[in-house]
């Protein structure tokens, strides 16, 4: 296991070096991630025959993807980053991927916050085409999302950040000398392999639309409550309840509470809502 334990001294974050550019891994992980979850998407509308049209489903994808981007980022400035005031007086900053004229990326994106991001984009949509069932589309990205969820903890974990919390354990890996759990390899799992799985084998027993996509948010936070006790809470803000909730773990919980609420509805309105 030695091997492992330390293959951050033996792996470089960077994938290759244009000479103006260095392209990191975590940059090919989340292409691959977009890329994977729109195919997954074509291949489960095509398989399971729903009334989705590709052009519908390209068109809703580059929507939403604004929108997690865009909400990624404000998100992480909101509920993460101890720079929140520079940022809301010099918004065009938040996207500023140079650093005293050095390329370093745009670094610190939000999960939550791309949630956010894509509920708006999503209205947003529906308000545009308002003939599109949105609650089929929501159950095609329930579906599809997991599986470019496992290429975005991937890419975490090359990058090496978001690190695990401390242990002892054989499979720990050494970060700044400090044996931490591979905590993005359990969020890859738990998150994109277990809630995929589940909605995968559930997927033709529905009983209305949008019950997919409902499910995922419950699902998901759960995941991720579970994955957040082996992860360290973010350094600028340590614990935010009881000297033992993350932040990430404080927005599961609302999540779940959204979707409980949102599966509650939906079922109660399967006959008029479109």
């Amino acid at each position: 296991m030695t091997f492992w334990n330390n293959i951050y001294n033996h792996f470089d974050p960077i994938a290759f070096d244009l000479g103006f550019i260095s392209v990191h891994w975590y940059g090919i992980m989340y292409v691959l991630a977009l890329l994977t979850a729109l195919g997954a998407a074509k291949f489960f509308m095509k398989k399971d025959k729903m009334p989705i049209t590709e052009a519908v489903l390209d068109n809703y994808f580059i929507w939403i993807e604004v929108g997690i981007i865009l909400g990624a980022r404000i998100g992480y400035i909101l509920f993460y980053d101890t720079h929140t005031s520079y940022y809301l007086t010099h918004p065009w900053q938040m996207f500023n991927p140079f650093l005293d004229g050095t390329f370093v990326g745009i670094r610190g994106m939000s999960y939550h916050g791309a949630i956010i991001g894509f509920i708006l984009a999503t209205l947003l949509f529906k308000y545009r085409h308002k003939k599109t069932n949105i609650w089929e589309l929501l159950d095609l990205v329930a579906l599809s999302v997991p599986i470019g969820y496992i290429f975005g903890r991937l890419g975490n974990f090359l990058n090496q950040e978001l690190v695990g919390r401390a242990t002892d354990s054989s499979i720990g890996i050494y970060v700044d000398g400090v044996l931490r759990h591979p905590s993005q390899l359990y969020e890859a799992f738990l998150e994109g392999a277990c809630v995929f799985l589940v909605l995968f084998l559930y997927r033709n027993k529905k009983r209305f639309s949008g019950e997919l996509i409902a499910l995922y948010g419950a699902l998901y936070s759960m995941a991720r409550f579970i994955a957040e006790f082996y992860r360290q809470p973010d350094f600028q803000m340590g614990f935010v309840y009881g000297g033992w909730m993350s932040m990430g773990q404080a927005l599961s919980l609302l999540m779940i509470v959204t979707a409980i609420i949102l599966y509650i509805y939906l079922q109660k309105n399967a006959n008029k809502i479109k």
